[in-house]
């Protein structure tokens, strides 16, 4: 509809793959390169996650297109929706070896045959599953089984598997252990910058044919990635409907304006019919809760506790320090109130919860014998989660990215009481529960009652504590190594001992992460550690005010 309008050949922004648009993002190209590597020094199994639209295919093609034929067999299996006989001969059928059988053992003694002399030739056997979150726990056993398939020195088949976050889900299931063990080399594809967004769009323009007519605005391109995050497929969305919205428009500048409006009109398509009414009573919403708030700035000492009790939980939390404004004096003696209205042990139990929600795992029920001094980890242990108490700075907290509870302390209150940090917003804090109808608070007023005492959840993905010990030796090593490698820490070949080249990549890591430089890999450097690969989904401190 608009290429000839805006000068193209064809449409850039199509979302069925073209290799000739390929473009690959600095993520991009470290995930290729993990693949690479993997393949190359016959690891046996290699795994590729990402969200859905992150851009895994496009990795896998332009993989597959670098693996000549000469010195490659490749097997490429994207309906992994199969029994394990049904996955056996298409893998067979895909390497061009007999498959008409039904017999799983037959089919294993074909694809052993054809194994052995490939390597017998010099030639790496690959092979591909994509879409792999949909394997059933049987399938991946299968795969884990074609996988012995080896020589006394080396594996004779290297196997990618690709899926969505859900596989990382999958490969951590206690049944899943002996496959997950076997998986050295990993990747958790990530989402592109801001700066990768903008080149992704300018190749694909130029690809498209384009004459340098249509120019997206600074301000287009940063709704764009506030709309996509970075995610390829929707970029590729956005970009399509604002070139629409300017063609509409007749206009070849694509701006923060035409954009918008092309994603607006996008979402109302989509949006359902309830939700279109709820938008309707937003501002008078609005005007009620400025009406409101200037009410309780007046009459706040003595309406505190009727507040308290009267007003919907859901009304304190939509308010936000604009509706309220309170000095520093007044904003501590709401907080001690608030917080005070519980005892000790309950304070530490609701903070508790905060932090469990994150990890989606069962709250601890009311009533339950929990306190600061003992409770909680056990209540952590249940849950397959640990318990990290600190002291020590705000920095500290903020280092380690993880959602934590705060000790406070008021000279009114006997105990100690506890509150949630669950994000940052510049120079704010994000805090669970609301007080006073407001989510953040500067460090300054908390600083006035934080005992310096704390602690978060979290939890060690690979089971690698406490056998973590200079000199040590095994499975858990390689995957240390494997994780440090994947932090960019790590360049020497993996051999499962703890000796000086590990103990130097650690020391690069706590450099970088502000972390004491020991060698050792303790909880804080784990936990960073896990964060830092990102493919684990460990909870993140939020960066706004939703």
């Amino acid at each position: 509809m608009y290429l000839d309008f805006h000068g193209f050949r064809e449409k850039p922004f199509n979302l069925t793959p073209d290799p000739r648009f390929v473009f690959l993002s600095k993520k991009h190209k470290e995930a290729f390169a993990h693949l690479l590597y993997g393949i190359n020094h016959r690891v046996g199994f290699i795994a590729l996650t990402g969200e859905v639209g992150s851009g895994k295919t496009t990795v896998l093609r332009t993989l597959l297109s670098q693996l000549d034929t000469d010195h490659y067999r490749i097997a490429l299996i994207f309906n992994p929706c199969l029994s394990t006989t049904e996955l056996l001969q298409n893998i067979n059928r895909e390497f061009g070896i007999p498959n008409d059988t039904s017999n799983n053992s037959t089919l294993l003694q074909f694809l052993n045959r054809f194994l052995l002399k490939q390597n017998a030739d010099g030639r790496t056997v690959v092979l591909v599953i994509d879409e792999a979150q949909n394997l059933e726990t049987s399938v991946l056993e299968q795969v884990r089984l074609i996988s012995n398939l080896e020589t006394d020195r080396e594996k004779l088949i290297q196997i990618v598997l690709s899926g969505q976050s859900e596989l990382l889900q999958i490969l951590e299931r206690h049944e899943m252990r002996q496959l997950s063990q076997r998986i050295t080399v990993r990747y958790h594809l990530q989402s592109m910058d801001f700066t990768d967004t903008i080149h992704y769009i300018r190749h694909r323009l130029e690809v498209a044919g384009g004459k340098g007519t249509v120019v997206f605005s600074n301000g287009a391109l940063k709704r764009i990635y506030r709309y996509s995050h970075g995610l390829p497929r929707l970029i590729n969305v956005a970009c399509d409907r604002a070139l629409l919205t300017g063609y509409s428009r007749d206009t070849t500048k694509i701006s923060s304006r035409v954009t918008a409006a092309g994603i607006k009109d996008m979402k109302k398509n989509t949006a359902p019919d309830v939700k279109k009414r709820h938008l309707i009573l937003i501002p008078a919403a609005a005007m009620l809760i400025i009406l409101f708030s200037g009410v309780i700035y007046f009459n706040w000492h003595d309406f505190i506790d009727q507040f308290n009790t009267s007003t919907p939980k859901e009304t304190i939390e939509d308010q936000t320090e604009k509706n309220i404004v309170l000095t520093e004096e007044e904003l501590s003696h709401v907080m001690a109130v608030e917080l005070g209205e519980v005892i000790e042990s309950e304070s530490v139990r609701r903070a508790f919860n905060t932090l469990a929600s994150f990890w989606k795992v069962p709250l601890v029920p009311e009533n339950s014998d929990f306190s600061h001094s003992n409770g909680m980890d056990h209540a952590a242990l249940n849950r397959d989660l640990r318990l990290y108490k600190f002291s020590g700075n705000l920095e500290t907290v903020l280092r380690l990215n993880y959602p934590a509870a705060f000790e406070l302390g008021f000279p009114s209150i006997s105990g100690k009481r506890f509150i949630s940090l669950v994000g940052t917003d510049f120079d704010q804090l994000i805090v669970d529960p609301p007080i006073g109808g407001r989510k953040s608070f500067s460090f300054t007023l908390l600083k006035k009652h934080w005992s310096g005492q704390g602690f978060l959840l979290w939890r060690d993905f690979l089971n690698l504590l406490p056998s973590l010990s200079v000199g040590s030796k095994g499975g858990n090593i390689l995957r240390l190594q494997s994780l440090l490698k994947e932090a960019g820490a790590y360049n020497k070949p993996f051999t499962g001992v703890y000796d000086s080249d590990t103990i130097s990549a650690i020391k690069r890591f706590q450099l970088s992460k502000g972390i004491e430089q020991d060698g050792i890999v303790g909880g804080q450097t784990l936990m960073v550690l896990y964060h830092s690969v990102d493919r684990f989904g460990a909870p993140k401190l939020l960066s706004e005010l939703k």
